[in-house]
């Protein structure tokens, strides 16, 4: 047997490597694994077919194309695999497969409902690449995100549910008595509802310099990217429970860490909070924002300002990492159902407030299109936390069962 056609440029840290090796692994398809921490060449490599940033995975292929940090979806795309669901129809169908999916999955299969769960990227959403996962009840000792969401994926299999992985949902459709899902290759398939759980991405700052170093030096995952800036001076914008958690990692790896809060206090929780205020290794600069990103291949500095002063001030830094918040992924609820001006959908008593009146009353979690339902981040009203995206998950789940009663 000759060499694999496929080599993929990782590190053993990195959980969108693991997922792409995964991938590959459960599809039986061959591939060469360097390990860019261990060789040097392989790490020049890396940087010079991605104009200098370091980003991993970047799987080549034997055509001499490239796919970086792709999807499951992507990859499934260009390897050509054949994903199918068993069924054309179903009698729920989730897209999402974060903790808020994963959980209403598993309440419906219970219920003996047919449930089909679509997910284009990796199980477990944001909660699959947090390094630690210390405030879910029952894990006293706390738990990775990747190990909690393969035990999450364990118990919906177990309970029957259906996981259609590297699909990408591209449009929902609604007639009288089915709603219609399609997916990216294409594939039709039809259900009596359908629970939106896609959660959120994380938001930027827009100020210059950030989209062009976005990978070579401004990250949004501390368990993706921090191994990279072993003992060099990194930055945390944010001061909420994300940036406080990915804060407290990042020092494990950083020489110095500053965080930058906009205002005079940490908005993260008393107990998180505190680890910070006492942690050696961290300054905080408080009243403060970014006003630009500088380098040129890679950060180097970042220009600060203080908005009490007004004074500017600039920072050297190797790595910044931004938590400032989430914006929903909602693009396949736009122009379907109800959102708010900064794309959040619209759910069950919220729904009173629209200009026109509803010819129905919404469940808890239900849309202004009935048989459409919505949970966890991507709803309004989420608290963005992962205990409440799975309570979400159940409640969503309970007023689907209603819903289906009737239709």
């Amino acid at each position: 047997m000759g060499q694999p056609e496929i080599t993929v440029y990782g590190a053993e840290w990195c959980p969108d490597c693991r997922r792409a090796k995964r991938f590959l692994g459960e599809y039986q398809i061959e591939y060469k694994w360097v390990d860019i921490e261990r060789h040097p060449e392989a790490r020049a490599y890396v940087e010079r077919v991605n104009n200098g940033k370091r980003i991993i995975p970047t799987i080549v292929f034997g055509d001499g194309s490239i796919l970086v940090e792709p999807s499951d979806a992507e990859l499934a795309a260009k390897l050509r695999v054949d994903l199918r669901a068993r069924l054309d129809f179903y009698d729920l169908i989730i897209v999402g497969g974060g903790p808020t999916g994963l959980t209403a999955s598993i309440y419906s299969a219970r219920e003996g409902i047919e449930t089909l769960l679509i997910e284009r990227s990796k199980m477990g959403g944001q909660s699959g690449i947090t390094q630690r996962i210390d405030n879910y009840p029952g894990f006293p000792d706390g738990i990775s995100g990747t190990d909690f969401s393969a035990r999450v994926v364990r118990q919906a299999e177990r309970f029957g549910v259906e996981i259609l992985r590297a699909q990408e949902v591209k449009r929902i459709e609604v007639d009288s008595t089915h709603r219609h899902v399609y997916t990216a290759p294409g594939t039709h398939y039809c259900g009596k509802a359908v629970l939106i759980a896609t959660g959120a991405k994380y938001r930027r700052l827009n100020v210059p310099g950030e989209q062009d170093l976005i990978g070579a030096g401004i990250h949004f995952c501390a368990t993706c990217d921090g191994p990279f800036y072993k003992g060099q001076p990194l930055i945390v914008v944010g001061g909420g429970n994300s940036a406080a958690e990915e804060g407290l990692f990042l020092t494990q790896f950083a020489s110095r860490l500053t965080m930058l809060v906009r205002g005079d206090a940490l908005s993260a929780t008393k107990t998180l909070a505190d680890k910070v205020l006492a942690h050696d290794k961290i300054d905080i600069l408080w009243n403060t924002e970014v006003v630009e990103f500088r380098g040129k291949d890679s950060l180097e500095s970042v220009l600060l300002s203080n908005d009490r002063t007004g004074e500017e001030r600039q920072m050297e830094a190797a790595g910044a990492f931004l938590f400032i918040g989430m914006t929903p992924n909602s693009m396949l609820a736009r122009g379907l159902v109800d959102v708010t001006e900064h794309g959040y959908v619209v759910t069950g008593h919220d729904l009173i407030h629209r200009p026109a009146p509803l010819p129905f009353t919404p469940r808890m979690m239900e849309t202004s299109v009935p048989g459409i339902f919505a949970a966890g981040d991507v709803r309004l009203g989420s608290t963005q936390q992962i205990t409440s995206a799975a309570g979400e998950g159940t409640a969503a789940a309970l007023s689907i069962r209603d819903y289906l009663k009737t239709v």
